[in-house]
């Protein structure tokens, strides 16, 4: 198929792509720049962060301000490894559960008929728009009504409501046939069988991208960790890292950990995102095809 000479998507590169790419190369160029000046910014040595002009790229790398971190934390008394246990923990139970429940409400909102299914998928909708700084009090007093206060379970259980998890999954299993479940339920299939051996194959990357937007979410959240708990020993790394870049970047002599810190919190996402970003562009092709 062709269009004014070229053809639509060629399979390898043709003179027609060229206006393509010269809009595309700087604008990738552009958003890209921020991921090298983190990478860039936590090698720096002390006379390169204050630099005057700001030096963009770092021209003798040091892992001095990973020593000072650690080091640092050497003298608290909790150990860095136990913060970073509870991220590694509590993201991983997030993101078990997030895919868990996700498909299973999405595929009961895309494939069962009850009353209020249409209310409950629009208050699912709807609660995307609230940002979670204008629901703080009331869920205080509802974990505080539950008793969850200072506990390993308030690094998980907020973050199993996704909304957003919930709308891509159940928009995804809009699309898978009803006689595919129809002939598998006259096969003697049972619902949890045809959950997971056929719906949850054909919206994979639907539930990859959850996974992805959970493990995100929990790694970078601090919120918990903040108003819900009192011991060091239960708090998450990205705490660590905000408390790190709220209390001791008032002293100058820790912009160097601040850094480093940053980058530790970024890595995975990055890494994450980029093994998994196919995944990720076809579940938001298709999210709204029905």
């Amino acid at each position: 198929m062709k269009y004014r000479g070229t053809r639509v998507n060629p399979k390898h590169f043709e003179r027609g792509q060229i206006g393509f790419y010269i809009v595309l190369i700087p604008l990738a160029i552009f958003m890209v720049v921020p991921v090298i000046y983190i990478l860039n910014h936590a090698f720096k040595p002390f006379d390169e962060l204050f630099a005057y002009p700001p030096i963009f790229f770092v021209r003798r790398p040091t892992f001095q301000n990973f020593s000072d971190m650690f080091r640092f934390m050497g003298q608290t008394h909790t150990p860095m490894s136990r913060f970073l246990f509870n991220s590694l923990a509590s993201s991983l139970l997030i993101v078990i559960f997030s895919v868990v429940l996700s498909l299973q409400a999405g595929y009961v909102l895309s494939k069962k008929t009850f009353s209020m299914k249409k209310t409950l998928f629009a208050i699912n909708t709807i609660s995307m728009m609230f940002v979670p700084i204008a629901v703080r009090i009331p869920r205080y007093l509802v974990i505080e009504w539950a008793g969850l206060l200072n506990t390993f379970s308030i690094l998980v259980l907020p973050m199993l409501a996704m909304p957003v998890g919930l709308f891509l999954v159940k928009q995804f299993i809009d699309q898978v046939p009803d006689a595919l479940i129809e002939a598998a339920r006259i096969d003697g299939a049972k619902e949890f069988y045809i959950i997971v051996r056929i719906v949850a194959p054909i919206v994979k990357p639907a539930l990859v991208t959850v996974a992805i937007l959970a493990f995100q979410a929990s790694w970078n959240s601090h919120e918990a960790s903040t108003w819900f708990i009192n011991d060091d020993n239960l708090r998450t790394f990205a705490f660590f890292m905000n408390a790190l870049g709220t209390g001791a970047a008032t002293e100058v002599a820790a912009q160097g950990m601040v850094a480093a810190a940053s980058l530790m919190l970024f890595i995975p996402n990055l890494l994450i995102f980029v093994f998994m970003q196919s995944k990720i562009m076809n579940t938001m092709a298709h999210s709204g095809i029905k």
